[in-house]
């Protein structure tokens, strides 16, 4: 209790320490049931600390009073609108009489509320795009702090919360909400995180913390990457079906100079028979330059022996006249197949070599389809 004669000094304390007080505090010297003088923090005020307000019996000052002791009590946020603490001590006059009440009001603050000035612009800044941070009480937003990037003006300091809200439902289901929100709703993308906060004492739910991040960049990356992704999938087809023609191709060019290889060969054995064709022709040649010879041995009786030799002589000579000409047409032929061929290695070796660029290309977007889908992920963590 608090002696009469002491109130002045109280007074004068008090005068001292509201503005000293974090969160702000109000004192209050009560005589009998009424306010006569109170003094307040410029930061915090309640209706009820008024000179000339009379205090109903059921207040807590008045409860100290009539109980003659000192009383503590922790008044809830449907009273005065947020969650306060009243301490009142009885003042006793010379006589030991009950004479009033030295009564002091501050806001309880969750820790977090109390230093959200302190961390809430910092914290702010930190995120690349800026950031929105905000406190709820149970009913409406209580604090808030926009970062110079960004702001969220539509649930500013006031702001009554709806059912749709996460920081409503966050309070309705009593745990965290991290949700990722398209741009139909703020008119950009977001990711609001929103964490239930308990009181100290009484594990009561008692506000909430939130976090708005804008998505914007996170988002861009994200269409890019899936652009990329599919660009670079109808390429790795593309080259894929290059690849695979390049494949038939070789195949092909391998058949083709297996085939060219088969016609040389031919070349080489026509080139025979026209050999052997000549050796019967020479041979056919002497064949009738004898039968000439014994046909004018036998004279008239060998006459018409004398005309076949002759035929034969000249159907030699003609084999022969062919041979050359055979010749030099499968020595043309065999140059050009030849030429066929030599260009047909050339162009085996190229597919090949297509074939092995296009593998070696396939590689090479497998590996940049992997690098976008990782920058995907790494857009949906930002």
């Amino acid at each position: 209790m608090i002696a009469l004669a002491g109130v002045e000094s109280c007074k004068f304390m008090a005068e001292f320490m509201a503005d000293l007080i974090p969160g702000g505090i109000l004192f209050g010297v009560v005589e009998h049931d009424t306010f006569v003088w109170v003094k307040s923090s410029e930061s915090f005020s309640l209706d009820i600390f008024q000179v000339g307000k009379r205090l109903n019996e059921d207040t807590t000052t008045m409860q100290a009073i009539q109980n003659k002791k000192v009383l503590t009590q922790n008044i809830p946020r449907t009273v005065y609108g947020l969650r306060v603490v009243i301490v009142s001590i009885p003042i006793i006059d010379d006589k030991g009489d009950i004479w009033g009440a030295f009564t002091i009001a501050f806001p309880k603050l969750h820790p977090v509320a109390a230093a959200f000035g302190d961390f809430a612009p910092i914290l702010a800044e930190m995120f690349p795009e800026g950031a929105y941070i905000y406190m709820s009480d149970l009913t409406k937003i209580a604090y808030a702090q926009a970062s110079d990037k960004f702001d969220m003006p539509s649930i500013a300091v006031g702001y009554d919360l709806k059912e749709t809200d996460i920081a409503y439902r966050a309070l309705q289901t009593k745990k965290p909400i991290i949700e990722e929100i398209d741009a139909s709703k703020y008119g950009q993308p977001l990711t609001i995180a929103n964490f239930p906060l308990y009181d100290d004492e009484h594990k009561n739910l008692v506000a909430t913390l939130g976090i708005v991040t804008p998505k914007k960049t996170a988002v861009t990356l994200r269409e890019m990457s899936i652009n990329l992704e599919s660009s670079l999938e109808g390429i790795a087809a593309a080259i894929e079906e290059l690849s695979a023609s390049a494949t038939e191709i070789h195949t092909n060019e391998g058949k083709l100079n297996t085939d060219i290889k088969g016609i040389i060969n031919i070349s080489e054995e026509i080139n025979e028979v026209s050999a052997f064709i000549k050796e019967i022709a020479d041979e056919t040649k002497m064949l009738g330059l004898n039968a000439a010879i014994e046909a004018a041995r036998a004279g008239d009786a060998g006459r018409g022996f004398g005309v076949v030799a002759e035929e034969i002589r000249k159907l030699s000579a003609q084999s022969k006249s062919t041979v050359p000409r055979i010749k030099q047409l499968t020595d043309t032929i065999k140059g050009k197949v030849e030429e066929a061929s030599r260009k047909s290695n050339i162009s085996l070796d190229a597919s090949q070599g297509q074939a092995a660029a296009s593998e070696e290309i396939s590689a090479s977007i497998e590996e940049i389809t992997s690098m976008s889908m990782e920058l995907s992920n790494l857009a949906k963590s930002l």
